[in-house]
């Protein structure tokens, strides 16, 4: 998922060059998935940026056959996407496997990509996962941040609870709120694996969120919250796969200085 405003970041932040070779995060996600099993690459982006993405794409992996998805084509039309289960949805007439779902700006890291690759060839209509990262991994040195911890029912997710105040004190201790919490506490960023026949039922979900948000300027039809519903309805069952790597990202101008010395010897 590419077509987000990166309003946060003041630009394109998936396009920043993050790696030694001029690669965005992106780039890593990309040779990870194909070096781990995955056949094929769709990425969703919006008309404004979606040459900027072609032409960077062409540096990065000439001759890679990418197949490009517009969100923005998939209406009603906004200048604000319409989220990331909308972004989803927009890329269905090209999904015929089952599929990972990820954030372009973020690093995932090489394991990751296995374990979903791994969990992919247990798919079935009906199921899904989600790929936890430990939150002591996913926080800054410094700084407080927002973290999707994941709630679980033995192997699988019950849902996501959003939680403030996740940082690392001086002392070394992990907190969340005012709790002090484990660091493998799971945390959701945003890597999903589904059967394609999900797309039927996040479709409904959407038609349904469009019925009442359609005059809404800031609503969004977020994957984690209708992945929910699909769990209370019976429909899905989402097994958590736990990954060992270091997230990275960027949501601030700070954080690229940050991610630059985290990816230099990757």
């Amino acid at each position: 998922m590419a077509a987000g405003l990166g309003s946060r970041f003041g630009g394109v932040k998936q396009l920043a060059r993050v790696g030694s070779n001029g690669e965005a995060f992106l780039d890593f996600s990309i040779n990870d998935a194909m070096a781990a099993g995955f056949g094929s690459v769709v990425l969703i982006v919006r008309t404004e940026i979606e040459a900027d993405v072609r032409e960077h794409m062409a540096e990065q992996h000439p001759g890679m056959d990418i197949t490009y998805v517009r969100q923005d084509d998939l209406g009603p039309p906004r200048d604000k996407p319409w989220g990331t289960t909308h972004a989803v949805l927009s890329a269905a007439g090209v999904i015929t496997k089952p599929f990972a779902v990820i954030n372009a700006d973020d690093y995932y890291g090489a394991e990751t990509f296995r374990l979903a690759c791994q969990d992919l060839e247990k798919g079935a209509p009906g199921r899904a996962s989600n790929v936890a990262f430990e939150m002591g991994k996913t926080v800054p040195p410094r700084g407080a941040v927002t973290r999707a911890v994941v709630q679980i029912d033995g192997r699988y997710f019950t849902g996501l609870v959003e939680t403030e105040g996740c940082e690392r004190r001086e002392d070394g201790t992990l907190v969340a709120g005012d709790e002090v919490v484990r660091e493998d506490t799971p945390v959701s960023m945003n890597f999903w694996c589904f059967d394609p026949s999900v797309l039927e039922h996040l479709q409904h979900q959407w038609e349904l969120f469009l019925l009442a948000n359609a005059e809404v300027p800031k609503a969004e039809a977020q994957l984690p919250t209708m992945v929910n519903d699909l769990i209370g309805s019976g429909d899905l069952k989402v097994a958590v796969v736990r990954s060992p790597e270091q997230w990275i990202g960027i949501t601030n101008p700070e954080d690229l200085d940050l991610a630059i010395a985290a990816l230099a010897d990757r």
